[in-house]
């Protein structure tokens, strides 16, 4: 069935997608409760009404995400490309092409999935994205195969670090959608983020040093609907001195930060990335 839906016609998805969002929203009210309390928290100084609207949108942008995501595992190259612009890919590029490994950190903002997408379709590297295998054996595959269809190569979390070890001594871009949140036994680096202490994964900072790489953030802008146009800039460049200060997630998070910001409603606001606080002593 999912297969089936990859060949309608984007407006239909469209459709769809709406169709979703009137019942997530209105009827279930999905997670409704858990976005709307992030956004008040991030943003203080706005209005009620505004909070309204962004919170709206947000799940506007997430159902069209949804019905974009589907479309695009059955759209070819060229309309692909039509549709994602890429500022910046040169800092892909370059060092691939001189034989050195690039981590790239993104977020759960605009259409985070057509980044391997369209970063595959233009840029022509390997990519090697880290990602969280759903429960559903069926949905994973479509995921794998919708991902890797222009030479993106999904990395199950749980194998990444065998993975990157065995492919040491290739050029090799890897990928990480950082702003997951730790479980809380895990390790992680507490910082100022969205006004709050939050909570992330230290495996970007530990990736960067252990194969000495620079570390590019890649933003995505939403220019119009099914539209968007994504600038890659350096945040990070070895030599890598200190071993324990997380600097790398730190420049992560001040970059996510502003995109938030400046475009809201495009973060994923339903994410329960404050779901513990910070211990007294950490």
């Amino acid at each position: 069935m999912l297969d089936a839906l990859t060949r309608l016609p984007l407006p239909v998805l469209y459709a769809i997608g709406r169709g979703i969002r009137f019942v997530a929203f209105h009827v279930v009210r999905w997670r409704r409760a858990v976005a709307a309390e992030n956004i008040a928290h991030a943003f203080p100084d706005r209005s009620h009404t505004e909070h309204r609207a962004m919170l709206g949108a947000s799940y506007d942008n997430l159902c069209d995400v949804l019905a974009e995501t589907v479309w695009a595992y059955g759209a070819d190259a060229r309309e692909l490309c039509e549709r994602v612009t890429i500022e910046g890919g040169e800092l892909i590029t370059g060092p691939i092409a001189e034989g050195r490994s690039l981590l790239l950190l993104t977020a759960h903002f605009c259409n985070w999935e057509w980044l391997l997408l369209a970063a595959g379709a233009q840029l022509h590297v390997p990519i090697d994205a880290i990602y969280k295998p759903p429960r559903q054996r069926a949905f994973d595959e479509f995921l794998r195969d919708g991902r890797s269809r222009f030479g993106g190569n999904p990395v199950p979390y749980k194998g990444f670090v065998m993975t990157m070890m065995s492919r040491r001594a290739e050029a090799r871009c890897y990928a990480m959608v950082a702003d997951q949140t730790p479980i809380a036994q895990d390790e992680k680096y507490w910082t100022q983020f969205m006004g709050r202490e939050t909570a992330f994964y230290v495996g970007a900072d530990t990736v960067a040093r252990t194969i000495k790489a620079p570390v590019l953030f890649v933003a995505m802008q939403r220019r119009a609907r099914g539209h968007y146009h994504v600038r890659v800039t350096s945040i990070a460049s070895p030599p890598y001195v200190r071993v324990d200060d997380h600097a790398i997630v730190e420049a992560y998070v001040r970059a996510l930060e502003a995109e938030i910001r400046v475009s809201p409603a495009d973060w994923l606001w339903i994410h329960r990335k404050w779901k513990y606080g910070k211990p007294l002593y950490a």
